[in-house]
């Protein structure tokens, strides 16, 4: 590890706007995660939280972990300003073309891979997860998970089942972790509130934050509270339980905190 990855006199902010949306400033660089910042995501609406404000959109570096349109979302995409560099799983290239053509840089990696952008040094993992846009789609790519090295070491998995491929859990500061879900079922490939604090207890981060809850619901469909709003509260109290040593936050949507 380098002298500048090594700098714990550096703040390292993280925000979530909800869902998987998460802004990580590191350094003086911004990395966005599967932005999504609209009220309406096809048959879904924003049941919880605020739409993001404009400047969410702003990123030096976005971090795609897959192409269902929960985490590759077009239309927020359009709202990064060119210049911005976005990371997207090998074979999406021609999915995303029109944000390309709008000034971002597009790289495409796999599990393995490296990148290192804004002094940021970037490990793609692997998730345990469909990775095509949808059943039949001919858009399709590696489900992907990311682990960041600035001041900070923070995981990110992406939508994942417990079958969990990492080889380097030493010193995590964060942990990005999905809970739950939009609708009333899970669906194979993803981590419920329990299994999330399993991997947690695996992982050992000094900080937890749980992510994949809490924001949409499908349109039509009678909300369910304790699966929208209670995935939060749950990963915190099992993490409490299997791994007393992480400390986790459960953030409101638009909510940040500081490391």
């Amino acid at each position: 590890m380098s002298a500048r990855w090594a700098d714990r006199a550096v703040t390292a902010t993280l925000t979530w706007w909800g869902h998987s949306t998460i802004t990580w400033l590191d350094g003086g660089t911004t990395v966005l995660f599967d932005p999504v910042l609209t009220a309406r995501l096809g048959h879904l609406r924003r049941v919880r939280g605020q739409v993001p404000p404009p400047y969410a959109a702003h990123a030096d570096v976005i971090l795609i972990s897959h192409l269902h349109a929960d985490h590759t979302h077009l239309p927020s995409l359009r709202l990064v300003p060119g210049g911005a560099v976005l990371v997207a799983p090998a074979g999406s290239r021609r999915l995303l073309r029109p944000i390309a053509a709008r000034g971002l840089k597009v790289i495409e990696v796999e599990p393995g891979d490296f990148v290192e952008l804004g002094g940021i040094a970037i490990h793609v993992l692997a998730a345990d997860h469909d990775g095509r846009r949808h059943p039949g789609s001919p858009h399709r790519g590696p489900a992907l998970g990311y682990l960041l090295a600035g001041s900070r070491r923070c995981w990110y998995p992406g939508d994942t089942g417990p079958h969990i491929a990492f080889e380097d859990a030493a010193l995590i500061d964060l942990a990005l972790v999905p809970v739950g879900g939009w609708g009333p079922t899970l669906g194979q490939g993803h981590l419920d509130a329990q299994q999330a604090a399993q991997a947690v207890r695996r992982i050992q981060p000094n900080c937890a934050v749980p992510v994949h809850w809490g924001t949409w619901w499908p349109v039509g469909l009678p909300q369910r509270p304790d699966l929208i709003d209670a995935p939060g509260a749950a990963f915190a109290e099992n993490v409490a339980r299997l791994a007393p040593s992480t400390s986790v936050h459960v953030l409101r949507h638009g909510q940040s905190v500081q490391l």
